[in-house]
């Protein structure tokens, strides 16, 4: 079979297509679509959003946001998890929060599937970590490990269940540990 070549698209193009479900992002000219979640990733997703804005909303330090698409210094990302501190979150004219987030979260927190590319995903991090984003975490749910990636810092891995999990300074109050992250998975039955 012979395939040909198509046109790449620009950002601006890729950005007027429908949404696709999953999400597609927009890396390095290409158009690549994310896996979809499964069990462990959505569990993991659903109770870290939970667990954040449980925090953060009620004194309007920041929110988390699950897939969510943020587009900036020319590629359009869906993190899993995107946090923005309150004063950042984008509004629109009538005052509610927006539709396009034309930024870099504050915080990027992906969580590995298991046929996702660990590389794709760490670029996307440290893509965010170059345009002002004050940390990110690649979870692993396979490896039961975190890895933490300060801005200007060497990556941190975390693995041990009492680790306690570094978070950014606006959000000294939430307290997880690697137990604390991994135990969402258990049903307690």
């Amino acid at each position: 079979m012979v395939q040909i070549p198509t046109r790449a698209l620009t950002l601006e193009e890729f950005l007027q297509q429908p949404e696709t479900e999953p999400a597609s992002e927009y890396i390095n000219g290409q158009v690549i679509q994310k896996p979809m979640p499964q069990g462990k990733h959505s569990t993991i997703q659903g109770e870290l959003v939970n667990a954040i804005n449980a925090v953060t909303k009620p004194q309007k330090t920041a929110l988390a946001f699950p897939e969510l698409r943020c587009t900036f210094g020319g590629r359009s990302i869906v993190p899993d998890v995107a946090v923005f501190t309150w004063g950042r979150i984008p509004l629109d004219a009538s005052g509610e929060i927006a539709n396009t987030f034309d930024t870099h979260p504050d915080w990027t927190i992906e969580i590995l599937s298991p046929d996702q590319s660990q590389t794709r995903v760490t670029g996307n991090i440290l893509h965010c970590l170059n345009h002002g984003t004050q940390l990110g975490w690649l979870i692993d749910p396979a490896e039961r490990s975190v890895l933490v990636y300060p801005p200007g810092q060497q990556p941190e891995l975390l693995q041990d269940p009492q680790d306690l999990l570094l978070t950014p300074n606006w959000i000294a109050d939430l307290h997880l540990t690697i137990e604390d992250l991994f135990g969402w998975l258990k049903l307690g039955i």
